[in-house]
């Protein structure tokens, strides 16, 4: 049943990701520590495992069919996300689960209210 539940997890964070432009995180970090009861630490590892190469690319030729894509700020985006998840990663290594999972949660809030109120 776990699997059953995983596999529609990632199904779902592939939707939310063509329609919203995300990268599925903020479906699967949480899913995975619901669904499975994963610690907050192998919850993020394993949503970076899995979005390492799919995250965008059907999506993303999608968009690039309707001349939706700026090729140039991607390419530095992407830089920057390289980095970043590296420092990010070592980062996260030195917090507690629990403060982690608190952290990730009141990101995920600060972004839901700033987008309802603009």
């Amino acid at each position: 049943m776990t699997w059953a539940l995983v596999s529609l997890l990632g199904l779902l964070a592939g939707v939310i990701s063509g329609l919203f432009g995300v990268g599925g995180a903020v479906v699967i970090i949480p899913g995975l520590v619901f669904i499975t009861k994963m610690p907050q630490h192998t919850a993020h590892g394993t949503s970076l495992a899995a979005l390492l190469l799919p995250v965008g690319l059907l999506g993303v030729l999608e968009y690039s069919k309707r001349q939706q894509v700026n090729w140039a700020y991607a390419a530095v985006v992407a830089v920057g996300l390289l980095i970043g998840a590296y420092f990010g990663a070592r980062l996260a290594g030195s917090i507690s689960d629990l403060t982690l999972r608190k952290m990730f949660g009141g990101f995920l809030l600060l972004i839901s209210v700033k987008l309802l109120l603009s």
